[in-house]
C-alpha cells in the first residue's frame, strides 16, 4: 500500500474526504518527526512505540578499499510493534 492508497482507505474508514484524510496523515507524520527530533518517545497503545536510539561511534571498513574508517555516532529512529498490531 502506498501513501495514496492509505489516504483513500483512511478517508473511507473515517468518513472524510481524501483531502482531509491527506491533511490528517501529513499532520501525523509531521508531529511524529518533530517529536522524534526532540528525542521524545511516542506510544500508541495497541499499535506500537516510536523511539529514538543512540548509536555509538565505531570503526568500520570501506568495502571497496578495505581501509578502516570511523563511523560517527548518530541518533536513529526505532519502531516497536505493540501486541495488538498483528
Amino acid at each position: 500500500m502506498n501513501k495514496t492508497e492509505l489516504i483513500a482507505a483512511m478517508a473511507e474508514k473515517a468518513g472524510l474526504t481524501k483531502v482531509d484524510a491527506g491533511k490528517a496523515l501529513n499532520a501525523y507524520v509531521d508531529v511524529v518527526k518533530e517529536q522524534l527530533a526532540k528525542g521524545e518517545k511516542i506510544t500508541l497503545v495497541g499499535f506500537g512505540t516510536f523511539d529514538v536510539t543512540e548509536r555509538p561511534a565505531r570503526m568500520g571498513r570501506n568495502p571497496r578499499t578495505g581501509a578502516k574508517i570511523k563511523i560517527a555516532a548518530k541518533k536513529s529512529p526505532k519502531f516497536k510493534a505493540g501486541k495488538g498490531l498483528i
